[in-house]
């Protein structure tokens, strides 16, 4: 088998210099200069936005309302000091993750990787069923906004008829304001009615239309013909434009919704969500806990994230532009800097995706939880659309739908495009294929055009999209005290003494450990209770 060339042995500095010139990069010193290099970041928020914060958390702030709002800032947060150790070994080594990964003690099953590598593979098919769960509620966005059959129209109006019935006998009920007497409630209860009688005697109670496989579909060929021949700066630029624009609607939809009596989010519920604590479970339903553990595998730099990290910073170029190493002065002194741009980059994608993150679970908690409805199944997005009701009104439904296709699709599209690098890594990894870069890519390549239809079937084989992420979630709970913990092998036995970070540093990487050790355990067991309990 030929050797990978992560296996040859260093050059000499002499050499190293002469051959790495077209290459190596000083690193950038000023503020523009760092925010011009930075991107990896922007690509793992692309991949997070979507399935993470826009589904599961407003999913766990609908059923768990301002309980969990502390665990979901733990979820952002903490997990950044693992994913920037990762992020050292790999710059500094000039190796993937899962070839680090590889190298950590333990089992290996005949030679062909490690007991980490083959967990990896078992996260992996959670996480492409994630992926098509993504598909499914981009289906569903395009399937509202425009629907291709005529079946799509009126499952539409029936559904669109029960959404605003159930929102219209909240603010009835409401003890801020009454803006519906009972006598003007019947003519919407009569209409929802009507117009689900309409569609269960032409279609059935059972039948769903096509519409949202069908965008599906067209999503799926569309997205891998892109990645297929698409490279990384159609990528970033791609990712930031999508999640940028829709991030900014959810904040605006936030703030404008203090001005709502009903559904303002008040300082008291606030503080409140911050205490360690949970929702009442006094009905026997333990299912707020169990979405709320799922929600914290994926938000944030969720497992698959911190696996794929390092792969965008290579791909970025800061273990290339850092150079061989050779621990001279001049090397180290690139690698104190591009290190530092790496940081930057991490730090700065977690403002975003964490004010993200926090705004999309105080809009579940705020609209959804009162109002008394769970984004799921075939009526996720359209139940998502309902957050921005109170600020938008008639334009809730149009602006929410642009922005779940603008993140849903980001997240689709950036998710397809890591697992392609991942997993050719992981098959040369496994001593499956050629190790050799050349070799690699053109896998990549071609699973980039395979995965968006992987993903597609699985979303047709089980039309679920919320459960297909919840799922995700759990797998990468599970992974987050196996990466925690090659995270503090890498820092304690492969550093580089002249590299080694601060005290508070260690003392900070090992709280986001013992956190994700904790968070990790938890899940194990909420799973265990859920299906054998």
């Amino acid at each position: 088998m030929p050797q990978d060339p992560s296996d040859a042995p260093v050059a000499s500095p002499t050499h190293a210099t002469e051959s790495i010139d077209a290459d190596v990069r000083q690193p950038p010193r000023s503020f523009a200069g760092v925010m011009r290099s930075a991107g990896p970041g922007l690509i793992v928020a692309g991949s997070i936005v979507g399935s993470g914060e826009l589904i599961a958390t407003t999913k766990t702030g609908a059923e768990a309302g301002f309980s969990f709002l502390w665990l979901i800032l733990l979820g952002c947060v903490i997990k950044v000091f693992t994913q920037i150790e990762l992020g050292r070994y790999t710059m500094v080594q000039g190796k993937t993750t899962l070839r680090a990964l590889s190298e950590v003690p333990g089992p290996r099953i005949s030679g062909r990787g490690n007991w980490l590598v083959w967990y990896w593979v078992v996260m992996w098919v959670a996480s492409i069923s994630q992926q098509g769960g993504i598909v499914g509620g981009v289906g569903q966005a395009l399937s509202i906004s425009f629907p291709l059959t005529e079946q799509g129209r009126l499952y539409n109006e029936a559904a669109g008829a029960e959404h605003e019935l159930k929102f219209v006998e909240f603010a009835e009920r409401s003890d801020e304001i009454q803006v519906t007497s009972e006598s003007e409630l019947t003519p919407l209860r009569t209409e929802a009615r009507q117009a689900r009688e309409a569609y269960e005697k032409q279609f059935g109670a059972q039948s769903q239309p096509i519409d949202v496989t069908a965008w599906g579909v067209m999503i799926a060929i569309v997205t891998s013909v892109v990645l297929f021949f698409g490279r990384y700066g159609l990528i970033q630029t791609f990712c930031t434009v999508l999640v940028g624009s829709f991030t900014l609607l959810i904040v605006v939809n936030l703030f404008l919704l203090q001005d709502q009596p009903d559904y303002r989010v008040r300082w008291t519920e606030f503080v409140s969500g911050l205490k360690f604590g949970f929702p009442d479970t006094s009905d026997g339903s333990s299912s707020p806990i169990h979405t709320a553990l799922a929600t914290f595998g994926i938000i944030g730099v969720g497992a698959a994230e911190l696996v794929m990290y390092p792969y965008w910073c290579l791909e970025k170029g800061y273990a290339k532009f850092t150079g061989p190493r050779d621990d001279s002065d001049a090397w180290l002194d690139r690698a104190r800097g591009w290190l530092g741009v790496m940081k930057a980059d991490a730090w700065g994608a977690m403002i975003v995706y964490t004010f993200a993150t926090i705004a999309f679970y105080l809009l579940g908690a705020a609209v959804l939880h009162r109002v008394g409805l769970n984004p799921e199944k075939s009526d996720m997005v359209r139940t998502l659309a309902v957050m921005f009701v109170p600020v938008f009104s008639d334009w809730a439904a149009a602006l929410f739908l642009f922005g779940a296709i603008a993140v849903l699709y980001s997240t689709y599209f950036v998710a397809c495009a890591s697992h392609a690098r991942v997993f050719s890594d992981a098959l040369r990894v496994m001593g499956f294929i050629d190790p050799s870069e050349e070799n690699r890519a053109v896998w990549i390549r071609w699973l980039s055009g395979i995965f968006p239809l992987v993903a597609l079937l699985i979303y047709v084989a089980f039309p679920s999209p919320a459960q297909l992420v919840l799922l995700s979630g759990i797998a990468q709970g599970i992974m987050l005290p196996m990466l925690a913990g090659a995270a503090l092998w890498f820092r304690y036995r492969r550093s580089i003494p002249a590299l080694q970070p601060s005290r508070i540093w260690d003392a900070l990487l090992w709280t986001s450990g013992i956190a994700m050790l904790v968070t990790g355990s938890w899940t194990v067991v909420a799973a265990l209770e859920t299906y054998f309990g």
